[in-house]
């Protein structure tokens, strides 16, 4: 299942030159956007959006029950689907800038008596007040195209992770087809609408390019959906060790 280094280097390749510099970098929705969305979408999320991008959350959190337990940080853990299927003995804080969302996680965790559980918290994960390497896993999950600023959202995800941890992101990235990414750029002025950035690019992760990329896997059942997993170590360091 995990793809090689070279294949993970030629996927990244080929995707990021695809959105080069020919083509304007979008930045994320507008922060009132998201809000409002997930205001009407947090009674019927579950229902909408819950079988839609169940596989990304599964695999992306089968990934890390396949580590040491350790302190995982969730950003937009939204209405706590993926809570009931952590490690029990990992420890989750989850963040979400959405009271509403907020709301269903806290009602599902005292429904399946979630232990494993730490905290579910409001807040911009932009900007968030944990202090540096709190965390040995910190995940977002189809959360970067309803970010405003993804790249400053990225940047407090690495401030937040231990040295050596690991950073997961699950998220559908622009196509490198050219009829498909036609349509997205077509789409586009409706993103706000509604609630979700069809442009968003694989360049987006250059932030976090001179860490480690462990794999990219491609999540089956959402056209264009990746699991990345980065390891929160510069390539030099990694390189040295062999």
């Amino acid at each position: 299942m995990m793809q090689t280094k070279q294949a993970t280097r030629d996927h990244d390749g080929d995707a990021r030159a695809a959105s080069g510099p020919g083509r304007p970098k979008r930045m994320g929705i507008g922060l009132a956007a998201v809000k409002a969305s997930y205001r009407r979408y947090a009674p019927v999320y579950d229902m909408i959006f819950g079988g839609v991008l169940d596989r990304g959350r599964k695999e992306a959190v089968r990934l890390m029950n396949g580590q040491p337990p350790g302190r995982v940080l969730e950003v937009g853990v939204g209405t706590g689907l993926s809570l009931p299927h952590y490690d029990p003995q990992a420890r989750v804080v989850g963040i979400d800038l959405s009271r509403e969302m907020l709301d269903k996680a806290r009602d599902r965790v005292a429904r399946h008596g979630l232990r494993h559980v730490e905290a579910l918290e409001e807040m911009d994960a932009r900007a968030t007040p944990f202090p540096d390497a709190s965390f040995d896993t910190v995940v977002s999950m189809y959360v970067l195209s309803v970010t405003p600023e993804p790249e400053r959202l990225l940047t407090e995800m690495r401030r937040l992770c231990k040295p050596g941890g690991s950073i997961l992101v699950v998220n559908r990235f622009s196509s490198t087809k050219p009829l498909r990414a036609l349509m997205e750029r077509a789409a586009e002025p409706f993103g706000d609408a509604i609630g979700f950035n069809l442009q968003m690019a694989w360049s987006t992760l250059d932030v976090l390019g001179d860490l480690e990329t462990e794999q990219i896997l491609p999540v089956p059942g959402f056209a264009g959906a990746s699991l990345v997993h980065i390891r929160n170590q510069p390539k030099a360091l990694r390189a040295a060790g062999e």
